[in-house]
């Protein structure tokens, strides 16, 4: 009887045990990145006794917990609104870089730019590890892309319709930038050629100022070739010359249209300086700032790390993983293969079954149930022993 006390002792412990896995998955049910786990059962060792039958008796020793087993199945992917809640659609881990050094993985991607303009983790100020171009690790952050420098102007196409019929057309708003991003406008005069039919003189003027001239030459009403690219050189006041395009060789014509003309600068490829005005991480997981002239540019690529199997990760709370004893994860970025991509503005929910864990619930209270009844039947039984020895 006291070994079968024994045997129903290790099964109150281990289904305590189990219990304590399944609390602590429920009260995880909303917590981010979050994974379950399940907890091992095994029987213990036997021991041969002497039998009279043709069967050997081997009696069991009751019942041992082998350790717990992570889920590593991706939860939910739920919308925040948040640019830096970030989220991992595939198998990669983000890596975290703690205060004392040590690495972490995690699928929460609750993560924002501090003061100093570095990209944290929001619960305990981890660093988030990325790649810079040439694939090393780094830290992600905001110096170097605070403000985009101002390109000058090229090129400026027009598109549209010079009346072949009026004396002379003049094209203003023409808006370029110099080498330093400052916008200059200005106004382009045509002035038909005497005695050569389709032939313009163009002048290109800035503040009244002739800055440069050319000649515009339309074949049945389309710009020739030679002619459909005007270029000059177009020095600022005390800013360096640059060679200035004006492209009229697609989508310009000269046709009979009365007094109407439509020709004008469409798109250039200046622009000024910026200022950053939105951060946000695209799904190669790549820092991709936004500026007030509507530049954009790519920061380091969130670096993400993969394990062989969920063996390879122990939970080291905070919503963060560290590596088990001789587990060394591969590490890459998103849209590599097997990592996953990266989603901005959502994060991972937690992996929990709820309906799964009550029904785990269930049977643990049961198995406790039966293994105190065992408990309960042996300790009847010595007490009748006690008692027919008494007599």
């Amino acid at each position: 009887m006291l070994d079968s006390i024994y045997v129903g002792m290790t099964g109150l412990a281990g289904y305590a045990k189990g219990l304590r896995v399944i609390g602590n998955d429920t009260a995880n049910l909303n917590t981010p990145g979050y994974k379950g786990s399940t907890l091992q059962f095994a029987d213990l060792f036997y021991a041969a006794s002497s039998s009279s039958g043709e069967q050997p008796e081997r009696l069991g020793y009751g019942l041992q917990t082998g350790g717990t087993q992570l889920d590593m199945r991706q939860g939910e992917l739920r919308q925040t609104g948040n640019d830096f809640d970030l989220a991992v659609d595939g198998e990669g881990l983000f890596v975290l870089r703690n205060e004392a050094g040590e690495t972490r993985y995690t699928r929460a991607g609750q993560f924002e730019f501090d003061q100093a303009g570095v990209f944290v983790n929001r619960l305990d100020g981890s660093k988030v590890m990325g790649l810079d171009a040439a694939g090393q690790r780094t830290g992600i952050r905001l110096d170097g892309l605070r403000s985009i420098d101002g390109e000058p102007t090229n090129s400026a196409r027009f598109t549209g319709n010079l009346s072949s019929t009026v004396p002379d057309f003049t094209a203003s708003g023409v808006k370029v930038f110099d080498a330093i991003g400052e916008q200059h406008e200005l106004t382009v005069k045509f002035t038909p050629v005497a005695d050569s039919v389709g032939a313009w003189n163009v002048d290109v003027q800035e503040a009244g100022s002739s800055v440069g001239t050319g000649q515009l030459v339309f074949v049945d009403g389309k710009p020739t070739e030679a002619s459909a690219k005007l270029s000059f050189s177009f020095q600022p006041a005390g800013r360096s010359a640059r060679q200035l395009t004006l492209d009229f060789s697609s989508d310009v014509t000269s046709f009979a249209s009365g007094d109407l003309s439509t020709l004008a600068m469409s798109s250039q490829d200046g622009r000024a300086p910026g200022t950053l005005s939105k951060v946000s991480f695209d799904d190669s997981g790549a820092l991709v700032a936004t500026y007030t002239n509507g530049a954009t540019a790519k920061g380091a690529r969130l670096e993400l790390a993969r394990f062989r199997s969920a063996d390879g990760l122990q939970q080291a709370g905070g919503n963060q993983f560290a590596a088990a004893e001789g587990a060394e994860p591969e590490t890459g970025a998103a849209g590599e293969a097997g990592f996953g991509a990266v989603r901005s503005g959502v994060l991972e929910m937690s992996n929990v079954d709820l309906s799964r864990e009550f029904t785990d619930l269930v049977v643990m209270q049961r198995g406790y149930q039966a293994s105190s009844q065992v408990i309960t039947t042996a300790n009847d039984m010595l007490q009748e022993l006690f008692r027919m020895k008494a007599k």
